[in-house]
C-alpha cells in the first residue's frame, strides 16, 4: 500500500515524463518547419514590441484581445501561430492595423516602400483605417513610379518611352 506522499510523487513523475514527451515532439516539429517558427517568432516579437510601446501589460492585452494569458505568451515567444481571427483581435487590442499583423504573419505580401513609412502611417492614431489604407496606396504608387523612372534613366531609355507623370 503507497502513502500519498508516494503516490503523489509517482503522479508527478508521470505528468513530467509526459511533459517531457510531448515538448520532445513540438521541438522535432518545430525543426522540421524552420520556416513556420520563423514567422511566429517575428510575429511574436512584433507584437511584443507594440505592446511594450504602447505600454500595455500582456495581462492587459490578452483580456482586450479576448485571448488567454498563456496563449498570447506562447504567441510571443514564437510557440504558437495564431489565426488570422486572433491576430485581428490582438491589433483591435494594440490599437494598430491588423494588416501589419498579417504581413509579418506571412498572410499578406509586404508594401513596397521604406517600412519605416509604411509604420508611420499605420502608427497615426489621427487616421482612421480607411484613410491609412488610401494613404499606403498612394505611397506605393508613388514608390513604383519612381523605381521605374529610375530604372528607365539608368538603362538611358530615350525620354520618349519613359514613363510620364501625366500617363499615371
Amino acid at each position: 500500500m503507497q502513502t500519498p506522499g508516494e503516490f503523489v510523487r509517482e503522479q508527478v513523475t508521470q505528468v513530467r515524463e509526459k511533459v517531457d514527451r510531448v515538448a520532445g515532439s513540438v521541438a522535432e516539429s518545430v525543426a522540421e518547419a524552420p520556416g513556420v517558427a520563423a514567422v511566429s517568432s517575428q510575429v511574436g516579437d512584433f507584437i511584443r514590441e507594440q505592446r511594450n510601446a504602447a505600454r500595455v501589460s500582456l495581462r492587459e492585452l490578452a483580456r482586450t484581445a479576448g485571448v488567454s494569458n498563456p496563449y498570447l505568451s506562447q504567441v510571443e515567444r514564437g510557440l504558437r501561430k495564431p489565426s488570422a481571427e486572433i491576430l485581428a483581435s490582438i491589433a483591435r487590442g494594440l490599437k494598430i492595423s491588423a494588416e501589419s499583423l498579417y504581413e509579418r504573419a506571412g498572410i499578406l505580401d509586404r508594401r513596397s516602400g521604406n517600412p519605416d513609412t509604411v509604420a508611420a502611417i499605420r502608427s497615426d492614431s489621427d487616421l482612421s483605417e480607411r484613410h491609412k489604407a488610401v494613404l499606403l496606396e498612394l505611397y506605393e504608387t508613388y514608390v513604383r513610379e519612381h523605381r521605374a523612372s529610375s530604372q528607365a534613366a539608368t538603362q538611358n531609355v530615350p525620354p520618349a518611352t519613359r514613363p510620364s507623370k501625366e500617363s499615371a
